[in-house]
């Protein structure tokens, strides 16, 4: 037994070493950050007979506990002391977002919607860290929470599942077909190319909007193609569309981690996951939808991708029906990831004018979803 704690001593601060190095900048041997993570990890190692579970924070739909899944396997790949039987704990809550499905996001006020109880977890100490589709992740966070760390990202596109299989695009759907979505994004982008076409709201978790799509509600929809291949249901999409198609959501694809400002036990475990293409992506993108002030009454798509070493941006603004249409390309270094982003989002500001802004505010839910489902 002894020898197996002192393993777990030498693992931990190996670890921790690990996680420090190439990063002497910030953790320089002798500085206060490097001494207190230091003595977290022997802590942490020291009393592992008696530690604490690492309590992760998801929405109970099948999709976000397939995302809470993976971030406990990838945490017991990283850290032995998290394969033993509960040393990680999966605890589920329900959001507002999942409880009030008859409504659109944008009536029910949009973003925080499906967060706002993860964050009240998370800083009464009921879980250490959330597990988020970071495409649900409002640009501010509540102050005493951090998110250091997003995942690997997967595939960010949409896919365009029909009913029957039989329309293979956007283009060859008949004229008055009816979309199942609550994405203005999506609504704004479709009616760009089809104004006959017809959006209808469409929410619930990706297995009831498949049912609904099965029983004939809608005659097609659209979802994201990461969700589907995180629950291994890809194969039910009738087409991945491209950007050129369907522009994807700001941070879509991505899982982000948040932890307590000054949890260093947390904290030592998500940096290990983080993976610094994706976050720069996720940071521009978001830098993006903040100079916008976006909010779900505004159709705003935003995508980063790492091309040979440089950080290539692509944003989209628009009217809910389709009518009018921005764009802007940005591309830069990924250090200057948010620098990006913001400068992109301030430009399509600036070129849309006030006016456009203000017509948004100024618009009730029940105005836009009259243009939308007119």
């Amino acid at each position: 037994a002894s020898r197996s704690k002192t393993m777990r001593v030498e693992s931990a601060i190996a670890t921790f070493l690990f996680l420090t190095i190439g990063k002497s900048h910030a953790f320089s041997h002798g500085s206060g950050a490097f001494t207190r993570r230091y003595e977290t990890a022997r802590t942490m190692a020291e009393t592992a007979d008696t530690i604490e579970p690492l309590r992760i924070g998801t929405r109970g739909s099948p999709l976000a506990l397939a995302q809470a899944y993976e971030t406990r396997r990838r945490l017991q790949e990283e850290f032995p002391e998290l394969r033993a039987e509960g040393a990680i704990e999966i605890c589920v809550l329900k959001t507002q977002g999942d409880m009030i499905l008859d409504k659109s996001l944008m009536e029910l006020g949009g973003k925080g919607l499906f967060t706002k109880e993860l964050d009240t977890a998370l800083l009464g100490n009921e879980v250490d860290i959330c597990v988020h589709s970071m495409k649900d992740v409002p640009t501010w966070l509540p102050e005493g929470t951090i998110l250091p760390c997003t995942l690997p990202r997967e595939d960010t596109n949409d896919a365009f599942i029909h009913k029957d299989g039989s329309v293979k695009s956007i283009e060859e759907l008949p004229d008055g077909s009816v979309i199942g979505t609550a994405s203005l994004r999506r609504q704004a982008q479709l009616l760009a190319k089809n104004p006959t076409l017809k959006c209808v709201n469409f929410r619930g978790n990706v297995q009831t909007r498949l049912r609904k799509l099965d029983d004939g509600v809608v005659d097609a929809t659209l979802l994201a193609i990461a969700g589907l291949k995180r629950m291994n249901m890809d194969g039910c999409a009738t087409a991945v569309l491209d950007w050129d198609e369907m522009l994807p959501a700001v941070a879509q694809g991505a899982i982000g981690i948040q932890c307590r400002e000054g949890d260093e036990r947390s904290l030592m475990y998500i940096q290990a996951l983080n993976h610094p293409g994706t976050k720069a992506c996720v940071d521009c993108e978001r830098a993006f939808l903040e100079a916008l002030d976006g909010n779900c009454k505004t159709p705003i798509a935003g995508q980063a991708r790492l091309i040979e070493g440089k950080l290539v941006f692509r944003g989209l603004i628009a009217m809910p029906d389709g009518s009018v249409k921005y764009e802007t390309t940005a591309e830069g270094t990924s250090d200057d990831a948010a620098a990006i982003g913001r400068k992109a989002g301030e430009e399509l500001k600036a070129e849309a004018g006030d006016k456009f802004f203000e017509m948004m505010v100024e618009m009730s839910p029940q105005q836009v979803l009259g243009q939308i489902t007119k």
